[in-house]
């Protein structure tokens, strides 16, 4: 299955939906990621905290597709914020990743506390400028975070990673990103954990349409132009929630999803939130 891609501001393409990895571990998550490849994954999303770059990294040496048709993304952890400690961090992820180049590589939390995700932004325009990776984003960023940047470097994220999903879709956030250049991807796109896939909007357009909850979901991030990233272990589901660029839905249809909204579920506020 061919996933169809978005082109980023600075010239680099992005499929439009990804496998999430983050309990992907061991010689099991190895299988998995392989099994993803072959299904047609060509946008395999990890990070430094989720403890499987090399897992995603030995996937990605054992897999026959060329590495050039691969978009790998990992993430820099709070921890390691600051200019050198974000370069010698980028060294880690690479090295356990075994690659020569990382396709996107994102701030994780912005961690206002410690204040130093803009001295991080820094080292990552050095990264870029060095060809060691293609793109640069961040995760879990406000809009006033995004413009501090742009204000103090003169460069805005191409990506910026956030909790999306028709619980909390994001449309003020969304509409920034627009303005800006910036693709928004969807971590959490089917609110694991909550009731979503059960609600009635979602079930009786299903229903209609022949598909599974979660394929209805994920359509609805399609339409909205983000870049779901579900997981799964399932080697079924993980195919079902990529098949959803077969059927489309009507604008009210996707506005009805998006009238769920009841805020975040995870008590994730960037400006509060901190990982390390």
């Amino acid at each position: 299955m061919t996933v169809p891609e978005y082109a980023l501001r600075d010239g680099n393409r992005i499929p439009a939906l990804g496998l999430g990895t983050y309990g992907l571990n061991e010689q099991p998550g190895v299988e998995a990621i392989l099994s993803a490849i072959d299904d047609g994954y060509r946008l395999l999303d990890t990070a430094y905290n989720y403890g499987n770059e090399d897992v995603v990294g030995e996937a990605i040496a054992r897999t026959p597709v060329d590495r050039s048709d691969l978009v790998i993304t990992t993430k820099l952890p709070g921890r390691q914020h600051g200019y050198d400690e974000a370069l010698a961090s980028f060294e880690e992820s690479r090295r356990r990743l075994g690659l020569e180049w990382v396709d996107l590589y994102l701030i994780h939390w912005p961690n206002p506390s410690v204040d130093k995700y803009v001295e991080t932004w820094r080292a990552m325009i050095t990264l870029r400028e060095k060809g060691l990776v293609r793109s640069i984003g961040v995760s879990n960023f406000t809009e006033g975070m995004l413009e501090r940047l742009e204000r103090e470097t003169g460069l805005m994220p191409v990506v910026n990673q956030v909790e999306l999903h028709p619980y909390f879709p994001q449309a003020a956030l969304r509409a920034f990103h627009d303005e800006h250049g910036i693709r928004t991807e969807s971590w959490s796109p089917l609110a694991k954990r909550s009731e979503l896939l059960g609600e009635p909007v979602i079930t009786e357009l299903a229903a209609r349409y022949g598909v599974t909850p979660a394929q209805i979901v994920l359509r609805w991030h399609v339409e909205l132009e983000a870049i779901p990233i579900p997981k799964s272990a399932d080697p079924e589901r993980r195919k079902a929630n990529l098949d959803v660029f077969g059927f489309g839905l009507q604008p009210e249809e996707v506005e009805a999803i998006s009238a769920l909204e009841r805020g975040r579920l995870w008590g994730g506020d960037p400006e509060t939130h901190e990982e390390m």
